[in-house]
Formats: structure tokens, sequence, C-alpha cells
């Protein structure tokens, strides 16, 4: 096999991350941070990880209301969204998917 060769898909095994960590709790994804260019396909990946039942905390520099537009159409009405700070200096907002 070269560096080029794809591996095959049974090759590939499901395995828990080696570094110790645990998830626990509510994660934040803090985007303020984030260059504006990427910064919903930095929300919309981190969340297609919330599992059924999950959330995800995210803290914005301004009310995302763009953003919230966009998720509903992207997730077909699977999230719920709950306001937990609303600004000035940041906004929180838990997004929730549906069981």
């Amino acid at each position: 096999m070269t560096i080029h060769d794809p591996i095959p898909v049974s090759d590939v095994s499901v395995a828990e991350c080696s570094c110790g960590c645990v998830d626990a709790g509510e994660p934040e994804l803090d985007v303020r941070s984030i260059p504006h260019a990427i910064r919903h396909a930095t929300v919309f990946g981190a969340l297609g990880a919330v599992p059924a039942g999950g959330t995800l905390r995210l803290v914005a520099p301004h009310d995302p209301q763009p953003l919230l537009g966009q998720i509903a159409e992207r997730e077909a009405g699977t999230i719920e969204v709950t306001y937990l700070v609303r600004g000035p200096e940041a906004w929180t907002l838990r997004l929730t998917r549906r069981s």
C-alpha cells in the first residue's frame, strides 16, 4: 500500500480517543475568536457532532439570528434554541438536538 492508496473501510476500526479526555457536561463553542469567514461552518461542524438529546453551548459576539435561520433550514427543526445570555458583550445560547 502506498501513501496514496485509500484505506478500505473494512480496515478502519472505531476506537475511543486515547488522549484520556472525558466528555462531561455541556460542551461550549466560543466563536468570538474564530474568523467570520469560517465561523458558521465551524458551528455547523460542531453541531453535527451533537447526538440526539445532546446540547452545545454557543457563545457569539452578537445575536446570531442569521446563523439560527441557517441552522433551522439545515436541521429541519431538530434543534431547539434557548438564550442563556443576551449581550451586550456576548450572547450565549444552548442548542439542543431533539431526540
